[in-house]
């Protein structure tokens, strides 16, 4: 595979996970408009952040298995329109339906937990050498999308004094360019292409989800203790964000 198309990909997918993370965190600095918009305290905005991640916790592994099965282009660019539309949702939900307005900013979970099969179809571009280059390159998203998401916040509402609904019809639109953009200019690689082990293989096997082998994983005791440190290292981090 060309080494300019694989950069191409990477930049698609830097772009997708930048702008998805801005929207993601954007509704933080929009809190207290949004407050003034529904009437609510600040009890009731929590539910809004928590519908999101209980949706995206149950959607991770259907995402996972999806995956594994069809072609991930097409589910990444499903991921992104499936941002733009439950976006436009959260924009246009009345003042007078507070809870309509949870359940579409909920449904926003559903995209949030769609990056396994990103990082899965770079490792099929990318060999063991330089993979790792690229996937931090990619995990950069997160903090300069955080840092983007407060000055877009800042420049619409603060500067330009845009409604925050204006501002979340603006980044839906962006998600589902995005969508269109992987569709039309990502293409699906062979599964373990890049693995030096597959080098000079004239026949290549295809590989499914084996939940034995998955279950396998949970019995070494590194990896649990890394699921552990995950799990609780990523309370303060949350707490610092909102």
């Amino acid at each position: 595979m060309k080494s300019n198309y694989r950069w191409f990909v990477v930049f698609v997918f830097f772009v997708f996970m930048l702008l998805h993370q801005a929207d993601k965190l954007l509704i933080g600095p929009l809190t207290t408009p949004i407050m003034e918009t529904f009437g609510i305290d600040e009890a009731a905005m929590g539910a809004v952040f928590s519908g999101a991640i209980i949706v995206a916790v149950f959607l991770y592994p259907i995402w996972g298995f999806l995956y594994d099965r069809y072609a991930r282009n097409r589910l990444l660019a499903l991921a992104a329109a499936i941002w733009g539309c439950t976006t436009w949702l959260s924009a246009i939900v009345p003042a007078n339906m507070f809870p309509l307005f949870v359940a579409t900013r909920a449904s926003t979970g559903i995209d949030d937990s769609s990056y396994p099969g990103l990082y899965s179809l770079i490792s099929d571009y990318f060999g063991p050498h330089i993979r790792g280059k690229v996937y931090g390159l990619l995990q950069l998203t997160a903090p300069i999308g955080y840092i983007l998401g407060m000055l877009l916040a800042m420049v619409l509402v603060d500067s330009l004094g845009l409604d925050w609904r204006v501002v979340f019809i603006i980044t839906g639109s962006i998600g589902l360019v995005v969508a269109v953009l992987i569709l039309l200019g990502v293409r699906d690689a062979p599964r373990g292409q890049a693995e030096p082990e597959m080098a000079g293989l004239e026949e290549v096997g295809v590989y499914k989800f084996n939940i034995r082998l998955v279950g396998g994983l949970f019995r070494k005791r590194s990896l649990l203790l890394l699921y552990a440190q995950g799990f609780f290292g990523v309370f303060p981090w949350n707490v610092i964000t909102y």
